[in-house]
């Protein structure tokens, strides 16, 4: 009984665009020099360990019943950042271990995947480049990584961070389809060898449910468990732009784990929240207020899904 009871246990995972986590050093070749501390933004030491706690003070909230078992990350800039996240913050104590990505992308930002060993054994990951195609610039890799769960069963886990949406939605939308199908092709290959797999897919895609990169990716038999997740406060997306809520951020499902879902939310709790000026209610409360410093989280917030794996 006591077996059952602990093999049949709630597994928290976690989404969370942080918002440009960049330490305050250069990375040769990266355009990261906005966030130095001789910037105009003067990005000090300071600021950059006060985003860390910040960013582990919204994640450890996001389970009621200790730390999330997992959580994806994007728009960290290098190890160095996961490092200091991981062994150094207020999530010193989580024992968290990650993996990550480190992509061609222009500023150095990439995706990252932190995970409790007491949930989740790595068995392996790596990252997964994107061939641009016309006019596209080079972009974040998606992230794979597999492991076994506490009873036993194999986790396949994709962390994507789509091409912008610089140059507007319709223009760009050739690069996140390009993604998306890069993506597709994975899934395809994981489910070769394992029909039954057990899929979960998440990151900031730059797009919305109904967008035809999505709608791509449900062709593969992929369900988004997160298209009408809300949360408290009026919240009814992870990123509010000129007073209108809306999700960038999803996790799909392969059909093996659609049952395990006990529940989906935006993590909206008021710390991470500051008030709307213009257009009312509330929005996430950033780093920055274009150039003012304000010592906030992110313009994101949190995805959250909670399952029942047995």
């Amino acid at each position: 009984m006591f077996l059952s009871l602990l093999l049949s246990s709630f597994f928290t995972f976690v989404e969370y665009n942080v918002e440009n986590v960049f330490d305050t050093r250069h990375d040769e070749g990266k355009q990261d020099t906005e966030f130095l501390p001789e910037s105009t933004k003067q990005w000090t030491e300071k600021r950059y360990w006060r985003k860390l706690d910040n960013i582990g003070k919204a994640i450890l909230s996001c389970s009621p019943d200790g730390v999330p078992d997992m959580v994806a990350l994007c728009e960290v800039e290098n190890d160095a950042t996961l490092r200091d996240l991981t062994k150094r913050s207020v999530l010193r104590n989580a024992g968290y271990e990650y993996v990550m990505t480190e992509s061609p992308d222009a500023r150095g930002i990439d995706v990252a995947l932190m995970y409790s060993p007491f949930s989740f054994k790595l068995i392996r990951s790596y990252g997964i480049g994107i061939k641009p195609i016309e006019k596209m610039r080079p972009t974040r890799d998606i992230l794979y990584a597999c492991g076994q769960l506490v009873g036993g069963d194999t986790l396949h886990v994709f962390v994507i961070h789509a091409p912008s949406r610089n140059g507007g939605e319709k223009a760009s939308r050739p690069f996140r389809l390009c993604a998306a199908e890069r993506l597709a092709q994975s899934v395809d290959s994981v489910r070769a060898l394992s029909p039954n797999a057990k899929i979960l897919i998440t990151g900031d895609f730059n797009d919305y449910h109904d967008s035809p990169a999505l709608l791509q990716l449900y062709r593969h038999d992929l369900k988004n468990i997160t298209k009408d997740a809300k949360g408290q406060y009026g919240v009814k997306g992870t990123y509010r732009y000129k007073g209108e809520w809306n999700s960038l951020d999803h996790m799909l499902v392969s059909p093996a784990i659609y049952n395990k879902v006990e529940s989906t939310f935006i993590h909206s709790p008021k710390f991470l929240l500051e008030k709307d000026k213009f257009y009312g209610g509330y929005l996430p409360k950033r780093t920055y207020k274009g150039m003012t410093y304000q010592s906030g989280y992110s313009d994101h917030l949190p995805l959250v899904a909670r399952f029942r794996f047995e």
